[in-house]
């Protein structure tokens, strides 16, 4: 990409997000905090719930935007069949622990675990709902990790990893959000809150205390990640979001100021992500399944399935462990972090061939996490299938994406980074060494022998 094409590609991206930048966060410990969390780079999310039982998408085959597909099923059998789900939920196999010691191999160092999705269903033991892992109704309820989360946080707190915990604003069991005497049209709060406020209170009093039980009685929780993101005050919506409240377009304000300053009564440090609600409480972006082409002008991370659904699917298809590793230094260079989900299945596993991926990105980062960890953006960032990363000792990282099978190439030329030094330099995880010299438009990188390295060859260039 150009200069010129860089430039206007930030310029709208920060005309795009500038009311998303007129209220960030300025409070110290949360700024500082935030850049910790940048530095950590690779994170570890987990969709897992009840819904596992079936291998069917998380929450969303039990609404009835036209748009879900339940493969002919009747809609109110199908929703009675899910919503009881709890009962024969029963993961005996749940080892937190292994858990930890797999996305520590992976080289991950933060993780995010769904408490609760839209489906109601809480994997924590609440005392607001009986709809939980936790309760009596539930088979796994007897087994001394039924507190899934506690279970969780505690087996990735001895690895060191910064604990997120997933939360939905969004309840479409309790009947307060989706009223059991009206129809439910879409995702959204099925009653007017404007007509009915005592209710609507009455939902926001029980979001607030379950979000009070999961930041007060769980420890030092670093990363609030609140989901729905129709569940909004009006003074954010824009006519990109609006389209989110459905056929009726109620507001739905469960008055985010009181919950961030309760959440941080313990945590006054807490990341909170009020995803797509830009402002104080978006403390960082988050594209969903995808990666912006350039550098974006805020904290950000890119939340993206290994396979193609967040939830456990037997016959799901995983991406390739070099797509994988691409994915995680094209984000890396331009300056966000990767969230990786993978899906466990209903006995409590995670399936094997995501383990797999796992551990060979772990002997990828082993190698080559100098890149990776710490780093910082630096220009050009990209450059066909180059990628360019700091150091904090300003070390600068020419990264190479290779192809599955492809060799590494004996030539390479470097634009856009100026005053580096020439010679000889060291490839990681090879003896073999490259030469630097300058050329008229910039630097060339020559490579003699044969460079028996895969994914990604990272080279080590001094300024």
């Amino acid at each position: 990409m150009s200069f010129r094409k860089l430039l206007v590609s930030v310029l709208v991206i920060l005309s795009l997000t500038a009311s998303a930048q007129q209220e960030r966060e300025t409070d110290s410990l949360i700024v500082k905090k935030l850049s910790e969390w940048q530095d950590l780079k690779f994170g570890f999310m987990i969709h897992w719930g009840f819904y596992s039982q079936w291998g069917v998408v998380e929450s969303w085959s039990i609404c009835s935007e036209p748009w879900i597909d339940r493969h002919g099923a009747n809609y109110v059998d199908y929703v009675r069949d899910y919503q009881a789900l709890n009962k024969t939920f029963n993961p005996v196999d749940f080892d937190p622990d292994y858990w930890a010691s797999v996305a520590s191999e992976a080289g991950m160092r933060y993780v995010v675990f769904t408490t609760k999705h839209h489906d109601g269903f809480c994997m924590f033991d609440t005392k607001e709902t009986s709809y939980s892992i936790a309760d009596a109704s539930c088979p796994f309820s007897s087994n001394k990790n039924a507190d899934v989360t506690a279970a969780l946080l505690k087996a990735f707190r001895k690895k060191s990893f910064m604990t997120g915990l997933y939360f939905s604003k969004a309840d479409w069991h309790h009947q307060d959000y989706w009223a059991p005497e009206w129809a439910t049209p879409d995702r959204n709060v099925n009653y007017d809150p404007s007509l009915y406020p005592e209710r609507w209170q009455r939902f926001c009093d029980f979001t607030y205390n379950q979000i009070k039980e999961l930041t007060h009685n769980y420890g030092d929780i670093d990363i609030l990640w609140l989901d729905g993101g129709w569940i909004r005050p009006e003074n954010s919506l824009t006519d990109e979001y609006r389209q989110w409240l459905g056929c009726n377009g109620w507001i739905q304000d469960i008055d985010m100021p009181k919950i961030a300053a309760m959440a941080r009564e313990n945590n006054p440090d807490l990341i909170i992500v009020d995803r797509t609600v830009h402002g104080k409480y978006e403390n960082y972006m988050t594209p969903e399944q995808q990666i912006p082409d350039t550098l974006l002008p805020y904290p950000w991370e890119t939340c993206m399935s290994m396979g193609n659904s967040w939830s456990y699917n037997k016959n799901d298809e995983y991406k390739s462990t070099n797509v994988l590793i691409h994915y995680l230094v094209d984000i890396v260079a331009k300056g966000g972090n990767f969230l990786l989900n993978v899906g466990p299945g209903p006995d409590g596993k995670l399936p094997e061939e995501a383990v797999k991926r796992m551990k060979e990105i772990g002997a990828w980062m082993r190698v080559n996490g100098d890149a990776i960890y710490d780093s910082k953006p630096v220009y050009p960032y990209s450059d066909g299938n180059l990628r360019y990363t700091q150091g904090k000792d300003g070390t600068i990282y020419v990264i190479v994406l290779l192809k599955e099978d492809e060799l590494f190439p004996h030539l390479i030329n470097i634009n856009g980074i100026k005053k580096l030094k020439t010679g000889r330099m060291k490839i990681k995880g090879s003896k073999v060494k490259a030469m630097l010299s300058r050329t008229k438009t910039g630097y060339q990188i020559t490579v003699d022998e044969e460079v028996p390295l895969q994914h990604a060859v990272v080279i080590e260039m001094k300024k």
